[in-house]
């Protein structure tokens, strides 16, 4: 027997089939199997925490999308109702009584005529997050013209 062959025999030394040093009765590595099986228990429950993590984050960024949708509506109804309201009392109609009926419920509506223009301003508090986080103002602001046969 040469030196090799007396070192694998006592299990050190070099190896000559590329194998692990300790080995099985069956030929099975004992330490790849014992580390893959520790590392599924410690991973075990890491998507139950991502996930406890991350839905409550998801759902915040979709009530803060909805809740800013809501308000861009908002601010086309306040546009829509000054433009009714200026449009109404250039021709010479009660302009505040039409940009209180086009505007969305709790609007202020407020119209002036100043020399040969009307403007309508209305504005509307929005709470986009509920009722107990702070809130937004939104404006719409309408100006038009005097008719000339207008009273």
């Amino acid at each position: 027997m040469n030196r090799a062959d007396e070192a694998d025999a006592h299990g050190n030394g070099t190896q000559r089939d590329g194998g692990s040093a300790h080995r099985s009765g069956s030929g099975r590595c004992r330490g790849l199997t014992r580390r893959g099986r520790g590392s599924a228990r410690r991973d075990r429950g890491s998507a139950t925490a991502e996930l406890a993590v991350g839905l409550p984050a998801l759902v915040l960024l979709l009530m803060f999308a909805l809740g800013a949708v809501n308000a861009v509506l908002a601010r086309m109804q306040c546009v829509d109702a000054a433009r009714d309201a200026a449009l109404t009392s250039a021709r010479g109609g009660d302009g505040t009584a039409e940009g209180q009926r086009r505007a969305p419920r709790g609007a202020t509506v407020s119209v002036t005529v100043a020399g040969q223009t009307a403007t309508a301003v209305v504005r509307l508090r929005v709470q986009p997050l509920g009722p107990y986080l702070p809130s937004i103002t939104v404006t719409g602001q309408a100006v038009a013209d005097q008719e000339p046969d207008a009273p």
